[in-house]
């Protein structure tokens, strides 16, 4: 399960990243912030104590 979360949030933070580069701030900033809170490591919304 934390295999398919990490490759969700590079997945998210790439896109994030392009979509900055394309000009969309916003939304690049957005999948940004989705892609960390979805992924394993540090704060994630799937791994609450």
């Amino acid at each position: 399960m934390g295999f398919l979360l990490w490759i969700a949030a590079v997945i998210l933070v790439i896109a994030g990243i392009v979509t900055l580069l394309n000009g969309s701030v916003i939304l690049g900033i957005v999948l940004i912030i989705v892609g960390l809170a979805v992924g394993p490591g540090g704060w994630s919304i799937f791994n609450r104590k």
